[in-house]
Parts: C-alpha cells; sequence; structure tokens
C-alpha cells in the first residue's frame, strides 16, 4: 500500500506568506552581498586591467606613429624629382647653364667711344657666380661759344645720389654676384626670356650700386658675349662684350 505523502503532486499546497517573505529575503540578501562584495574588490582588479590595456593602447599608438615616421621619412628621401614653382622655367634655367655657363667663365671687355660719350667696361666671370668689374665713363657736352659750337672737355660721368643735384662717380672697380635664369623679371603678365643678372657694389663705399640690372640674354661663345645694354649700348640695344683683359683706349 502506497504511503501517502504530505503534499500529493495533485493537491495544491497553500501559500505561505511568512515562510516565503524569509526565503526571499535571504535569498536577496546572498545576492545583495555578493554585489556589495563586488563593489569593493572589482575596482581596484579593474583599474589595473585597464592601466595594463592603456600602456598596450599607448606603445601600440607609437609604434603606429613611428612607423608612419619612417615611412613618410623613407618617401620624403626617395623622391625622384624636387617640385619647383615653375618646372618649365628651373628646367630651362638648367638647360641655360649648361649650355652657357662655362662659356661665360673669363674677362670680357667693351669699349664704345662716341661724339659725346665714351665708356670702356671689363668684366671677370668667375664659375662659383661672383664677378668683379671696371667702368671708365666720360663724357662732354656741345656747347656754343661766341656764336660757335664746340665741345666741352671730357668729364667723369656720374650719377645721381637722390641728393638734390648731387651726382656720384660712375667710374672704378666693383664686386658682385651673377647668374643665368629663364624668368620673367616683371612679374607675372610679361614674357619669360633668358637673363643675366647683376649685383655688384662699388669696392670704395657708395650709396649706389654699381649693378642692379636684368637683362636679357642673348648668348656667349669664345669670343663673344652679348646682352641687352644698360649704361651704354649699341644701336641695336646690345652689348657686345669681346673675350680677353684688355685696357681702355682713353
Amino acid at each position: 500500500m502506497n504511503k501517502i505523502t504530505d503534499n500529493p503532486r495533485n493537491v495544491t499546497k497553500p501559500l505561505n506568506i511568512c515562510s516565503d517573505f524569509h526565503l526571499g529575503r535571504h535569498f536577496f540578501g546572498l545576492v545583495g552581498g555578493f554585489l556589495v562584495g563586488l563593489s569593493v574588490t572589482l575596482p581596484h582588479e579593474i583599474v589595473q586591467k585597464i592601466k595594463i590595456l592603456s600602456k598596450m593602447k599607448t606603445m601600440k599608438l607609437w609604434r603606429i606613429a613611428f612607423v608612419m615616421l619612417a615611412a613618410f621619412s623613407l618617401a620624403s628621401c626617395s623622391s625622384d624629382e624636387p617640385r619647383y614653382a615653375d618646372p618649365e622655367a628651373h628646367e630651362k634655367t638648367v638647360q641655360l647653364n649648361e649650355k652657357y655657363a662655362p662659356l661665360m667663365v673669363g674677362t670680357w671687355h667693351y669699349e664704345k667711344i662716341g661724339e659725346r660719350h665714351r665708356y670702356f667696361e671689363r668684366l671677370t666671370f668667375k664659375d662659383d657666380g661672383t664677378f668683379t668689374g671696371f667702368r671708365k665713363w666720360q663724357c662732354r657736352e656741345l656747347v656754343t661759344i661766341d656764336g660757335k659750337e664746340q665741345y666741352t672737355d671730357w668729364q667723369n660721368a656720374g650719377q645721381p645720389t637722390g641728393w638734390g643735384d648731387e651726382e656720384g662717380p660712375m667710374n672704378g672697380t666693383f664686386t658682385g654676384t651673377w647668374q643665368l635664369r629663364y624668368w620673367n623679371p616683371e612679374g607675372e603678365g610679361s614674357t619669360k626670356r633668358n637673363c643675366l643678372q647683376l649685383e655688384a657694389k662699388y669696392d670704395e663705399e657708395r650709396k649706389y650700386m654699381a649693378y642692379s640690372y636684368v637683362a636679357t640674354f642673348d648668348y656667349a661663345d669664345k669670343t663673344t658675349l652679348r646682352f641687352q645694354g644698360y649704361y651704354a649700348k649699341d644701336k641695336d640695344g646690345w652689348v657686345n662684350f669681346q673675350r680677353g683683359d684688355a685696357e681702355a683706349s682713353f
């Protein structure tokens, strides 16, 4: 004979509010204590893990930065060609110097004598981009005396100094720099061309330049240097320097 249990499966046990309440309180007490324990122990572990992860992340970022810097440096060093603002002008300047710079090196002289002006200049160009020069320039005036026209004596030419009518001497020796360039010295909108740039000061202290001039350059060969004249020029506007050392004939 089967023993009858206190709570057969087909019988619903009445709700015991007091016992269930104490059971729930006990359960949540255990959970609460566990959570309280977590609140005390986990932050330290989390902080340690965060520190480790931060260090790993920082090291990784440094490695990435180093690799990028190395790649950038390598790319910069291995660049095929430098970039120029005007590649065409740069290329033609290189070609101009390759063709004419070696021929420029040496001593040249030029002399022009007219009725009212006589001019002599000697230039010595060096391969380091410097040059020296000597200039002798004299002029005279045609005047009328007692109804007759006659020339005054030759006088050394002068240059306005900026102080009233005072003029400074144009004769003497000077030293400066030279370069051949393909460019437009007048700025944007002007025509690019082959140029000879001359910058020079008198060896004696003066308040003005012996040369501060960008001349249109034509050519140089074994005997002749030809560029656009400034102080003196031939009828076509050019000056033709002859190779070799010389002294003024006057």
